[in-house]
């Protein structure tokens, strides 16, 4: 139903620098750079950053975020350790969220600008 999705950013270089690290513990990459963009994806762009040094940073409890689909627990931790190890912070730690559904085991961190990305993976039937 998605095919990409963009956020925005106000440090073009320091966020293509975070999503790289951060981006390839799902087995994505850099494939785009353009004037005010990059694109990440596996194939083909599917995550972009738009260049904006204008916007503010965004409200913490506005509760927009973007979901990543990680292929094991493995990638969802690998995923948590690379984003502090790179600048960002914990939205919270990697583990099982069974107030969403049996086996949804994410993890959320924000990047460095503010924004909150989580990895998910399912456990059991609902892989």
């Amino acid at each position: 139903m998605i095919d990409h999705v963009s956020i925005t950013v106000r440090d073009l270089d320091a966020s293509g620098r975070f999503y790289e690290a951060v981006l390839s513990t799902l087995g994505h990459r850099k494939l785009r750079a353009q004037t005010n963009t990059l694109g990440f994806g596996k194939l083909y762009p599917e995550f972009w950053l738009n260049h904006r040094p204008g916007t503010a940073p965004p409200a913490t409890d506005s509760g927009h975020h973007v979901c990543l689909r990680a292929a094991d627990v493995k990638a969802v931790e690998a995923f948590h350790a690379a984003a502090l190890r790179a600048g960002g912070s914990c939205d919270g730690a990697p583990g099982l969220r069974p107030e969403y559904s049996d086996g949804y085991y994410a993890a959320f961190i924000r990047d460095p600008e503010g924004n909150r990305i989580e990895a998910v993976t399912f456990l059991g039937s609902l892989k």
